[in-house]
């Protein structure tokens, strides 16, 4: 599957969606800006 992610980032939040080939959402959320918070979420 080919997907794409976007990501949003503020001081306190990062938004990130992931969408595949078709442009259909497969997972979205708002985490903390912080490097182990995105790690943890995308992996």
């Amino acid at each position: 599957m080919n997907c794409n992610a976007g990501i949003g980032v503020s001081l306190e939040q990062t938004s990130v969606c992931v969408v595949d080939s078709s442009d259909k959402i497969v997972r979205e959320t708002k985490v903390a800006s912080e490097p182990e918070a995105l790690s943890v979420w995308l992996i």
